[in-house]
């Protein structure tokens, strides 16, 4: 299974300056297991030591935040695209 993700331009050192890798993984959790294997130190940046994902990042899958679906537990299927989306405010 095939998942298309989007990477933010603050974490592309992490994937020699690619903007979209190809994952595998049948949940976010998987798929973040698979980002690191692919991209050593990427996991850190986006997740806590619970393995949860840090409060100033953002998941899609399919323009939906896995916040409101499932959480990292969010299911996912072959040609799915998951966007990894920095939080942004201001004042």
């Amino acid at each position: 299974m095939t998942v298309k993700v989007l990477v933010p331009t603050a974490l592309q050192k992490f994937t020699n300056d690619k903007a979209t890798l190809e994952c595998s993984g049948s949940s976010i959790a998987e798929l973040l297991d698979s980002l690191e294997e692919s991209c050593p130190g990427i996991k850190a940046r986006l997740c806590d030591e619970k393995g949860e994902p840090r409060r100033f990042l953002n998941f899609y899958v399919n323009s939906e935040d896995i916040r409101f679906l499932d959480g990292t537990q969010t299911p996912l299927q072959d040609g799915d695209e998951v966007s990894i989306v920095p939080a942004v405010a201001g004042g």
